[in-house]
C-alpha cells in the first residue's frame, strides 16, 4: 500500500503473499493437507493483526470508507475461522478453498480496495499543500 510502502502494512501483505505461495506450492505437490492447519492459523492471527494496524492508520487519516473497508475485513475474517473449523471437522476441500478465497482476497481487496486509500490520501496531501499556512 503506497500509504505504507516498507512498512508494517506492506509487511503484512508480503507475508500473506508468502503463504498463499506455501498453499500453491503444497497443494500442487499433494501436501495441501500437510500445511492447511498452520497456515489457518497463522492467517487468522496474523490476519487481525494486520487489520488492527491497517484500521487504526485509516481511522487516524480520516478516511471515510472505512466502514465500507471493515465489512470486507470482518468477512475475510469470517471466513478463515469457517474454513478452520471446517478443517478441524475433517472436511478434506478446506486446501483448494483457502487458496481460492485467498487468491480472491489478493486480487480484489489488496490491489483494489488498499489503492483507494493510497489515492484518498494523496488527495488528502495535495489539498493539504494548496491551503495557505498561517503566518506567525
Amino acid at each position: 500500500m503506497a500509504i505504507d510502502r516498507g512498512g508494517p502494512i506492506d509487511q503484512d501483505h508480503q507475508t500473506l503473499v508468502r503463504q498463499v505461495n506455501e498453499l500453491h506450492t503444497a497443494t500442487s505437490e499433494g501436501r495441501g493437507q500437510e500445511v492447511v492447519a498452520r497456515l489457518l492459523e497463522e492467517l487468522v492471527r496474523d490476519t487481525v493483526e494486520h487489520i488492527r494496524r491497517e484500521e487504526q492508520l485509516m481511522h487516524s487519516m480520516g478516511y471515510t470508507q472505512l466502514p465500507k473497508h471493515k465489512q470486507g475485513h470482518d468477512h475475510f475474517v469470517d471466513e478463515l475461522r469457517s474454513l478452520q473449523t471446517q478443517y478441524q471437522a475433517g472436511s478434506i476441500t478446506v486446501a483448494p478453498r483457502l487458496s481460492m478465497l485467498l487468491r480472491d482476497w489478493l486480487s480484489l481487496h489488496i490491489r483494489r480496495y488498499d489503492k483507494d486509500i493510497a489515492v484518498f490520501l494523496r488527495k488528502r496531501e495535495r489539498e493539504a499543500a494548496r491551503t495557505p499556512r498561517p503566518r506567525a
